[in-house]
């Protein structure tokens, strides 16, 4: 803490030393041209741009909860939802996501196009950046062009991180952070610039971010994140880069409310897990240092070029990634507490040509993956002396698994008309696994026996992705296209199925009925979705417009049943049967009022409605045509950013309409808006050396008490969904210095 209470006095001296300065002078009045915080997007070898991007203004708006998150970053996008337990970014995997009404956790998230994911949860880890080190976010909502890396899938979307490459010149960066809840961050970058003679460029930054929760006792951090990357020419015709990350954070968790206590928020808007032991074990299990976790995660890409010719280009991005986290959680069903391991790594390259002109030109890439993920349960109990082991819940290890996924793309161009079409092949190849259980009766020390019943079969699921795309020109300011893609999801959810299988009496009515664990995995299979866009591009001086009208189909959505072949009260888990089908209406529109003011306005609408009924234990559920959980209809993004002078005001508003936490709809979560503002002073230069900015960020202006996280699958039921509080108000001032 030496370090960054110095950093802190050095920070605080430029400001005051700036401001006297300014105190002798009148603001000059500025002209500012417009910056623009969300244009159009596509890959680099694509003529139809079908994704939104958020630029490093975009990024900026959200304030300091996007610094560390990467969908806080995206939330002003229509379309998308981010709802986060803690209101400074840092609840990790205490964040929901949805795009387009689907969970972002069955989507994509990628540096450069190589993919970043883990299992239990599966999808994307999206707390693992510094975005002071991103240049720009791509945001595929609908087709997702196939040289992406999709990793585990795309029907939740895919998101492209694009990175701030180490810089040409010579440079420094350091921000200072503090707020309410004894919020702190302190980030620091540093570039090389070119090099003498080998024209080598370097980058390395260092951040850390620590905060108590917002309620109930614990912390959220300490952050630790470390980025390092490098861009060395190799010829005139070739060059690699390098970039490696490595992200770690502690954290107490935040206690989720059930449905009933969300009825009386203002009652129960503080609660949280417990600050001491009682020596009850149904009560310790909600005791704070009880409900943790330990994150680590270590990511290397590389990315080399070859351009032996204006219109030929080799590319190769060859990476690896580790996870180790620990996450530990009270369990009201049995009064113990689980831990939950996650020992992922992953081995990949994603190679790819393409030759030809902007008038024909075709692309061809491999994707491969091997990966091992051992993910495990392990059983605890509160004793006076602390938690004591009690075996295995659930064990999910199966040895490496690979990924194959060639692909191909054409595009072209015939003047005003642009067009391109994909096909990509996905396959997903897992290994059989031997399964083990803790044996039974339970006695110390709860040793992992064989069980035969537990084995699972190798199995590959594959699918082709097919992908168009058209855009027509009507004149310079107008332009019109429309996209189509099949995005999937791999099988997931593995742990709950296991541990389903092993529960108490669970496991000899199983096998009573001559069912094994594998015959359950013989009903998982891929989530897919047919996507439509069609949308409308006015870019004019003053004012831009962006409407896409979109449509989706989506089959074998992971759905809860029951086995009728076990006697006895039927058992539920869950298999891929489930359709839903979803439409709607994305709106980007800025307005360049003036030099001074820029207004943006981005609402959508947004209908995923359940395809039929739902039946669970033999009792038929009224979803038919019902709204998918945590999908509202109803979503607005706007603000303003008003310049005058070396101040930015920017205020903004975020408008969520009732959204529901079970299929159907028993359970009604009230509509909210949430108001923002942040306020900054920049000084171009400061002592003739550096850009000193000065910034102070209020969030929930009217301290509105509103439920944010429904933690939820698709096909909960009534009192099956826990939820969390909204934030409440808060203040964070940010000093920063870039040479």
């Amino acid at each position: 803490m030496t370090t960054q209470f110095t950093i802190g006095l050095i920070a605080g001296y430029l400001v005051m030393a700036t401001l006297a300065d300014a105190s002798d002078r009148q603001l000059p009045e500025i002209v500012v041209t417009e910056e623009r915080i969300i244009t159009p997007t596509r890959q680099i070898d694509e003529t139809v741009s079908t994704g939104s991007e958020i630029s490093t203004k975009g990024i900026e708006l959200q304030g300091p909860k996007a610094a560390t998150s990467v969908y806080e970053a995206i939330n002003l996008l229509p379309g998308l939802n981010t709802e986060n337990a803690d209101g400074k970014g840092l609840g990790v995997e205490q964040t929901t996501q949805r795009s387009r009404g689907v969970r972002g956790m069955l989507g994509a998230l990628t540096v450069e196009g190589v993919p970043n994911y883990g299992g239990n949860p599966i999808g994307p880890r999206d707390y693992l950046y510094d975005m002071e080190n991103i240049n720009s976010i791509a945001v595929y909502k609908g087709a997702v062009p196939a040289d992406i890396g999709t990793g585990v899938g795309s029907r939740g979307g895919a998101i492209e991180l694009r990175p701030d490459w180490p810089h040409e010149k010579l440079g420094a960066q350091l921000s200072q952070s503090m707020g309410a809840d004894n919020y702190y961050r302190t980030f620091l970058r540093l570039d090389s610039g070119k090099l003498p003679t080998v024209d080598t460029r370097l980058s390395g930054s260092y951040s850390y971010t620590q905060a108590d929760k917002w309620r109930g006792p614990g912390e959220l951090g300490p952050r630790h994140n470390f980025n390092l990357s490098l861009s060395q020419p190799i010829t005139s015709k070739a060059d690699i880069k390098l970039w490696y990350n490595f992200n770690s954070i502690k954290q107490d968790l935040y206690r989720p409310l059930t449905f009933s206590e969300t009825t009386n928020l203002d009652a129960n808007y503080y609660k949280d897990y417990n600050a001491d032991l009682t020596g009850t074990a149904a009560t310790d299990i909600s005791y704070y240092k009880y409900n943790h976790g330990d994150f680590i995660n270590r990511d290397f890409l590389s990315l080399i070029t070859v351009n032996p010719t204006d219109n030929f280009r080799l590319t190769v991005k060859p990476y690896y990634s580790v996870e180790d986290t620990k996450v530990w959680q009270g369990n009201a069903a049995n009064s113990l507490v689980q831990k939950r391991t996650r020992d992922i790594e992953r081995t990949g390259v994603i190679a790819e040509g393409s030759y030809g002109t902007r008038l024909l030109k075709g692309v061809v890439g491999y994707h491969y993956e091997a990966s091992t993920m051992d993910v495990y349960m392990q059983n605890y109990t509160p004793t006076a002396a602390g938690l004591s082991y009690r075996g295995y819940a659930a064990f999910a290890a199966a040895g490496t698994s690979a990924i194959n996924s060639p692909y191909l793309k054409l595009t072209g161009n015939l003047g005003t008309f642009d067009w391109q079409v994909g096909l990509k092949y996905f396959s997903y190849a897992e290994p059989s696994s031997d399964g083990y259980r803790t044996q039974t009766p339970l006695a110390d020390p709860y040793p992992l026996i064989r069980d035969s019943w537990l084995d699972r079969s190798s199995r590959t699921y594959d699918i082709w992705l097919p992908t168009v795309g058209a855009s027509y020109a009507i004149n310079d300011s107008l332009q019109v296209y429309s996209s189509y893609g099949k995005n999937f999801i791999r099988p997931y959810s593995y742990l709950p199925l296991v541990s389903t299988y092993v529960n108490g009496a669970n496991i000899s009515r199983f096998k009573a009925a001559n069912i094994t664990l594998n015959n359950l995995f013989d009903g998982y299979t891929m989530e897919e979705s047919d996507n439509f866009d069609l949308g409308l591009r006015y870019k004019g001086k003053k004012f831009e417009i962006a409407p896409t009208v979109f449509f989706g189909l989506h089959r074998n959505l992971l759905t809860t049943v029951s086995d009728a072949r076990v006697t006895g009260t039927p058992i539920s888990y869950q298999q891929n049967i489930g359709k839903a089908t979803g439409y709607g209406l994305d709106l980007e529109m800025t307005a360049f009022v003036a030099d001074y003011l820029t207004v943006f306005l981005n609402p959508t609408w947004t209908s995923l409605t359940y395809d039929n009924d739902l039946i669970y234990q033999g009792t038929r559920y009224a979803s038919n045509g019902k709204q998918v959980v945590d999908t509202p209809e109803w979503m607005l993004k706007s603000g303003i950013i008003l310049k005058l002078g070396d101040f930015e005001i920017s205020p903004k508003v975020r408008v969520i309409g009732e959204r529901y936490g079970d299929l159907e709809h028993k359970e009604k979560i009230d509509p909210y808006a949430v108001a923002d503002i942040s306020i900054s002073y920049t000084k171009k230069k400061v002592l003739s050396l550096a850009q000193l900015k000065v910034s102070l960020e209020l969030t929930n202006l009217t301290d509105e008490r509103y439920v944010a996280v429904i933690n939820s699958s698709d096909d909960t039921r009534a009192g099956s969904t826990s939820y969390h509080q909204g934030a409440p108000f808060s203040a964070i001032g940010s000093v920063s210095v870039q040479f």
